[in-house]
């Protein structure tokens, strides 16, 4: 893996562009499975040329990328959510918790300070 936490780009054939089947057979996932987060992760979104999907480079290894997240135990749309850079679950830590309640009491603060 690179820096990016990418496999090397030696790994995949020395071209520009993928089919579908390339692709499916490159990642180890079947074609209808490629469709179906085609329409589920917008950042996945192939060329199309004569009603031919034609995958880049990075799509290939964004679909690596979410294969990896849910080994890790991702659904679909935390894996997309987590790509996007949010997380998947929305996390109540005592972090969270006490700034809620500092938001709270400052807003106790300011209607006392409009009246």
């Amino acid at each position: 893996m690179n820096e990016n936490g990418r496999e090397d780009q030696a790994v995949l054939p020395n071209k520009r562009y993928f089919t579908i089947g390339e692709v499916s057979n490159l990642c180890q996932v079947k074609d209808h499975v490629l469709r179906y987060w085609e329409k589920e992760i917008p950042a996945l979104n192939p060329k199309r040329r004569r009603g031919r999907r034609y995958y880049q480079r990075e799509d290939v290894y964004l679909i690596r990328e979410i294969q990896a997240l849910m080994q890790e135990g991702y659904t679909l749309e935390g894996a997309r959510q987590k790509l996007q850079g949010r997380s998947s679950v929305p996390q109540d830590t005592p972090q969270t918790q006490a700034i809620r309640q500092a938001v709270a009491e400052l807003e106790k603060v300011v209607e006392v300070l409009k009246e």
